[in-house]
C-alpha cells in the first residue's frame, strides 16, 4: 500500500507545463502542439470558469454547422495542473471537441513541489482538485451555449458529454459519470480500488457505483506494468449492463498523454468519442465487429461487451 501511495504522490507532480495565452501564443519558445485534427486547437484560462483550463479549436467559426462535444477531464494524481496532459487534450479538441480540464495553467515561476507521502499507516494522500470540478465544467459549457455574447453560443452539443480522467482523475471521472447528463465515460489508467484500499482522501472509490453507470464506458489501461491494470480490469469485469470496452496499450501507468498528438491513447479515445457522441460509422468500425480496426491493430489489445 505504501508503495502504491508513493507512486501516486509522484504522479501528482504531473508534467511541467508550458503556459499559453488565449490566442495560442506560448510563454516559452518551445513549440506547442495544436493537434492533428481539422481544427487546430489552443488552451486558455477563462475568468468565467476559474480553476479550469479550456481546450478548444482556435477558430470556432471553422466548425461551420458542426457543434462541439464536451469532454471533461480529471488530471493524473488529481493535480491542479490543467496542462499536465495537454498533448492528449489538444489532440481531442482539434477533432471538434470542447475539452475542459480541472486546475490552472502553471506560471513559469511556479515551483513543482511534490505532496508529502503518508507519514504513518492509514494516512491518506490529499487531492488538489475536487470531483465536482468535472460537473462544474459541464454546467459552464451548457450555460455558455445559451449565453448572449458567448463565443460558444449555439456552438456546443450540450447532450454529447464525456467524463474522463487519468489515474486519480479517472476515479473522479467514475463519480462524475453518475451525472445523468453524461453520455459516456473514458477511464484512463485507473479503476476503483478494492474495498478499504483507497489511499487518496476526498476521492470516492466504490465498486458499487459501477452498477449505476449509464450510457457506455471505455477503459484505457497501460498493460501489465500499469499499476492500475488490476483495478481497471476488475471494474470492466463487473460491468454487465452497458456497452463497455477495455483497450490495453503496453506502455505502463504513464500512458501516452505527452507523446506527439497524445499518442495511440488519444487516437483510441478520439475514435470512441466520435462513435459514442457523434455516431460516426467509420469510428464505430474501429470497435465493432469481428474484424474491428483495433481488433487487428498490433499496438493494442481490446475486449468488448454489450455492444449492439
Amino acid at each position: 500500500m505504501r508503495a502504491l501511495a508513493l507512486l501516486i504522490a509522484g504522479i501528482m507532480l504531473g508534467s511541467p507545463a508550458i503556459a499559453q495565452t488565449a490566442d495560442g501564443a506560448a510563454a516559452r519558445p518551445a513549440p506547442l502542439e495544436r493537434g492533428s485534427g481539422a481544427y487546430p486547437a489552443l488552451f486558455e484560462e477563462r475568468a468565467d470558469l476559474p480553476d479550469h483550463v479550456v481546450y478548444r479549436p482556435a477558430n470556432i467559426g471553422a466548425l461551420g454547422r458542426a457543434k462541439l462535444g464536451i469532454y471533461v477531464f480529471g488530471n493524473g494524481g488529481c493535480s491542479a495542473d490543467g496542462t499536465s496532459s495537454r498533448n492528449h487534450l489538444l489532440e481531442i479538441a482539434s477533432h471538434g471537441y470542447l475539452v475542459i480540464a480541472s486546475g490552472t495553467i502553471p506560471k513559469l515561476t511556479d515551483a513543482a513541489t511534490p505532496p508529502s507521502p503518508p507519514s504513518a499507516p492509514g494516512t491518506k494522500l490529499t487531492s488538489a482538485t475536487q470531483t465536482r470540478a468535472l460537473t462544474d465544467a459541464i454546467d459552464w459549457a451548457q450555460r455558455e451555449n445559451g449565453r448572449a455574447g458567448s463565443p460558444f453560443k449555439g456552438r456546443i452539443a450540450t447532450a454529447e458529454i464525456a467524463a474522463s480522467g487519468w489515474s486519480c482523475g479517472g476515479l473522479q471521472a467514475l463519480s462524475a459519470a453518475q451525472d445523468p447528463r453524461v453520455t459516456t465515460a473514458v477511464i484512463m489508467n485507473s479503476g476503483f480500488f478494492p474495498e478499504g484500499a483507497n489511499p487518496i482522501g476526498g476521492v470516492v472509490s466504490d465498486k458499487a457505483l459501477l452498477k449505476t453507470l449509464h450510457g457506455s464506458i471505455l477503459y484505457v489501461l497501460g498493460g501489465p506494468t500499469d499499476i492500475a491494470v488490476a483495478n481497471g480490469t476488475d471494474d470492466f469485469g463487473r460491468i454487465g449492463h452497458i456497452p463497455a470496452a477495455l483497450v490495453n496499450i503496453p506502455v505502463g501507468h504513464g500512458g501516452t498523454y505527452m507523446k506527439p498528438h497524445g499518442g495511440i491513447a488519444a487516437e483510441v479515445v478520439t475514435a470512441w468519442l466520435d462513435w459514442r457522441l457523434k455516431a460516426d460509422r467509420t469510428a464505430a468500425a474501429r470497435f465493432v465487429g469481428k474484424d474491428c480496426g483495433f481488433c487487428r491493430d498490433p499496438r493494442v489489445t481490446i475486449e468488448r461487451k454489450n455492444f449492439d
